[in-house]
């Protein structure tokens, strides 16, 4: 495997880790003093942070749903949307042990069934119902992955890009925290949930599968609003002094 290759798919392992660690974990342990809004800026925060930091590097994609809205766009190829799937599901189960291992140590608090899992009907905060937090998932995650292909470039995360992506999180997270629990990502429904048990297990396949939907649904809609660049009119048909209608300058 090729150095980049390697660094790319690290940096999506540790993304993916690391916001499952202090997103999902600020749920976890501090969510009774934070509240949904806290909770929904931890997320915000630390995408944010990793946007920049590992951004230039693999484009901290730490989603699954992102890396299909970037296949589906053609910036990366298969055989990358298949690694960084990989590495972003192991990220996120590492991530989520991590976190039970910290649980584990603070007396009375009780890690299964919930573990800043999603879920819906008696374990949905406002009992929403399978097809509310179907139809929740796919709408939140469409709105995510969009504003990521928005604002990158290509693969990367560059400039100012990661400012849109955290408030974008954030935001859907303060929409989706009394519904479902907000995944937009299934990695980090899957690691939570692996710990957790039960009906979390059960469960999952929405987390999943709506997701996925949403980033490929962000990607087709992408395409139309945002679509690529015209090529520019070649020397011997247009002067340079005078683009023609349509030249991209």
């Amino acid at each position: 495997m090729e150095t980049t290759e390697t660094r790319t798919l690290v940096t999506e392992f540790l993304g993916t880790l690391l916001l499952v660690l202090f997103a999902v974990g600020s749920a976890v342990l501090a969510g009774e003093y934070i509240g949904t809004f806290g909770i929904a800026l931890a997320f915000g925060f630390t995408m944010l942070a990793l946007a920049y930091a590992l951004g230039p590097i693999s484009g901290c994609h730490i989603n699954p749903a992102v890396t299909l809205g970037m296949l589906l766009a053609h910036r990366i190829t298969l055989r990358t949307a298949v690694g960084y799937w990989i590495a972003q599901v192991v990220g996120g189960i590492v991530g989520a042990a991590v976190l039970f291992l910290i649980a584990k140590q603070v007396p009375g608090l009780a890690t299964d069934g919930a573990f800043g899992t999603n879920g819906w009907g008696d374990r949905s905060a406002v009992h929403i119902n399978l097809g509310g937090a179907f139809v929740a998932e796919i709408v939140m995650t469409f709105v995510f992955v969009f504003v990521v292909l928005a604002v990158t470039h290509k693969v990367a995360v560059i400039g100012f890009d990661g400012l849109p992506i955290g408030l974008a999180l954030a935001t859907v997270h303060l929409f989706g925290i009394p519904l479902d629990g907000t995944s937009v990502n299934p990695a980090r429904s899957i690691g939570p949930a692996f710990f957790a048990g039960g009906a979390a297990i059960t469960q999952l396949w929405l987390f999943i599968v709506a997701p996925l939907i949403g980033g490929a649904l962000a990607a087709v809609v992408h395409q139309i609003t945002h679509p690529p660049l015209e090529p520019r009119v070649v020397a011997d048909q247009a002067s340079p002094d005078e683009p023609q209608p349509g030249a991209r300058v």
